[in-house]
């Protein structure tokens, strides 16, 4: 599935790998990353609005969608590599800097290229996580059930592809279910689709999440430890989950961000898709700052 009125293109990003981009407009640049389990066709609808006054790139991540799947070398879905995928991918269409929003996945890896290409990142946000230090962190005793999946991926290699694999659609769609206040923002074609290309890609989706639970967390650490910090202007859009898991979502980021912007949001965690005009609205505010 295409994004109506948007081109497409494979671009190489690097190491022979190539990521499925959407592109649209004309104007300064922003990629837009989407999250699990999802393609980039969780931003049609943002995306459609921002292309009438911003170049728009809408990449599937390396692992996902239509991009490339390498095999899994112990950093190759580190965020830190994603990251550098993101980087690549917009100096290909001619931009050193440009700005990111991330949505879940998504946005781990707009995080981590705000950390290491300060340069690159002129504004940044962030939809729908807590950077991975602190998502492990909150996630203890029985409320930290909601966060099986990250437990199960985290696992060696064999085990969570064969148990997802037994049952992709029941796993994904756990998730399509779950995780949304509005059933009619996903429509089925779009949904078939995301379960289709999540099945495709259980074994790079695992790797993902393991590494978040691996090197994502040496690197995370390593940037705590030394103080470093987003310096870009930073706007985050989250549902209330420390009302469920018992944090303050603002004081956490506070610690990652100079300049920040936090709201708490009524809308299921597809925030871009069950309410794309607010996330549109912030996603302008902030590319004011």
């Amino acid at each position: 599935m295409h994004i109506p009125g948007f081109d497409y293109r494979q671009v190489t990003v690097g190491d022979d790998i190539t990521l499925n981009v959407a592109v649209r407009g004309s104007g300064t640049p922003i990629v837009l990353l989407h999250g699990f389990p999802q393609t980039h066709l969780m931003w049609r609808h943002v995306a459609a609005d921002l292309a009438a006054d911003h170049t728009v790139l809408c990449p599937d991540l390396r692992g996902y969608g239509e991009s490339g799947k390498p095999a899994d070398t112990g950093e190759t879905y580190s965020k830190r590599t994603m990251a550098a995928d993101i980087v690549a991918l917009a100096r290909a269409f001619g931009h050193d800097r440009f700005a990111l929003a991330g949505h879940d996945r998504g946005a781990l890896v707009a995080i981590r290229a705000g950390l290491d290409h300060p340069e690159a990142v002129s504004h940044l946000a962030v939809l729908d996580v807590l950077p991975t230090l602190d998502m492990w962190d909150v996630l203890h005793g029985v409320r930290g059930a909601v966060g099986f999946h990250l437990y199960l991926m985290a696992q060696p290699p064999g085990l969570p592809e064969t148990l997802i694999g037994a049952a992709p659609e029941t796993f994904y769609g756990y998730f399509l279910d779950a995780w949304t206040q509005r059933p009619d923002a996903i429509p089925t074609d779009v949904r078939a689709e995301y379960l289709r290309a999540s099945d495709e890609a259980t074994t790079s989706i695992v790797a993902d999440y393991r590494a978040s639970a691996t090197i994502d967390v040496e690197h995370d650490t390593a940037d705590r430890d030394a103080g470093n910090r987003l310096k870009m202007p930073v706007t985050v859009l989250q549902q209330d989950w420390g009302a469920a898991l018992g944090f303050d979502a603002l004081r956490l980021w506070q610690a990652w961000a100079t300049d920040l912007r936090h709201r708490t949001v009524t809308s299921g965690h597809f925030m871009a898709e069950e309410s794309p005009a607010e996330v549109v609205k912030e996603l302008r505010e902030l590319l004011a700052r």
